[in-house]
This record gives structure tokens, C-alpha cells and sequence, in this order.
């Protein structure tokens, strides 16, 4: 048997198990659901009475098939909106366009917005993200804002805290 410094090979590759199961951990649920949407994977199913906010950790894949009955069928001319939930926290709506959105500022509650389709940049004081499918970017209270497309056409789930 081949040995490397005192150790054979048997030793070697019971010891890369080892390490492997000791650094090895189970992500959040909602990691891997990232994850999982980054890879091309949908995670779990969604429920258009019951949609969850949205944060950095949710899987675009499986928003985009909640919202596939809401996507109109005929190519949207400008922009599409349609109001997925409305409560005492939170509003979320799901926005389809073709045109840029000029600079803004909020006062009243939190924006943030999840890339389902298309790209685009987002300049928040004077700092550009940008941001394709999967990217979840939130706006702070008071600080102007306006976003660009890169693709011709974006899809998005807007969201507002209501402060």
C-alpha cells in the first residue's frame, strides 16, 4: 500500500471523511431555498392566499411558478401590477415592466424588491446593484432611489413594510 508521510492511503481517505463530516452543516430553510433556486432547483411550494415576505433567502423559481396564473398571456405594453397582498405590515405586488423607474423617495414604509426575471440596476445614493433573477434588494427609509433594465422587460415582486 502507497504511504504518504507515515500515513497509507486508507488512512488518507478515512481522514478526508472525517474532516468532510465535521465541517459539514445544514444550512437555515431559507439558505436552501436560495440555494436550491440558484441551481436551478424549485424549492418549496407557494400559495397565493398565503405568500410569505420576501428576503434575501427566497428561491425565485418557486415565486415564479406561484405567479405564473397572474402573468398575462399577451406581452405587457409598459407595465403590469398586480396587488398579491395587502395587511397591517406588508404589500407586496407583482410588477412586470418595460420601463425604467425614475428616481424616487420613500417616507412611509420600507421598499424592496425580488428579481423573478430580467435584470436591472437599482443607483441607491449614488451606489449601483445590480441585480438578476434570485437578487432580493432592500431600500432604506429616505434615500432616493431609481432603477434601470438591462433586458428588455423585468419581473418583480415589489414589496412595502409599512411603517
Amino acid at each position: 500500500m502507497a504511504q504518504t508521510s507515515g500515513l497509507n492511503i486508507s488512512d488518507l481517505d478515512a481522514l478526508t471523511r472525517l474532516s468532510a463530516d465535521i465541517t459539514a452543516f445544514e444550512p437555515s430553510s431559507g439558505l436552501k431555498q436560495n440555494i436550491l433556486g440558484r441551481l436551478g432547483f424549485e424549492g418549496e411550494r407557494l400559495h397565493l392566499k398565503n405568500l410569505p415576505e420576501t428576503n434575501q433567502y427566497a428561491n425565485h423559481l418557486s415565486w415564479l411558478r406561484a405567479m405564473s396564473p397572474l402573468i398575462p398571456k399577451q406581452p405587457v405594453d409598459t407595465i403590469f401590477m398586480r396587488e398579491l397582498r395587502r395587511d397591517e405590515k406588508i404589500v407586496q405586488t407583482l410588477v412586470i415592466t418595460k420601463v425604467d423607474v425614475p428616481e424616487e423617495i420613500h417616507e412611509s414604509y420600507a421598499e424592496s424588491f425580488f428579481i423573478l426575471e430580467g435584470r436591472c440596476a437599482c443607483t441607491i445614493a449614488g451606489k449601483v446593484f445590480n441585480l438578476a433573477p434570485g437578487d432580493y434588494l432592500e431600500i432604506p427609509l429616505y434615500v432616493p432611489h431609481d432603477v434601470q433594465l438591462l433586458t428588455p422587460e423585468v419581473t418583480a415582486i415589489l414589496q412595502y413594510l409599512l411603517i
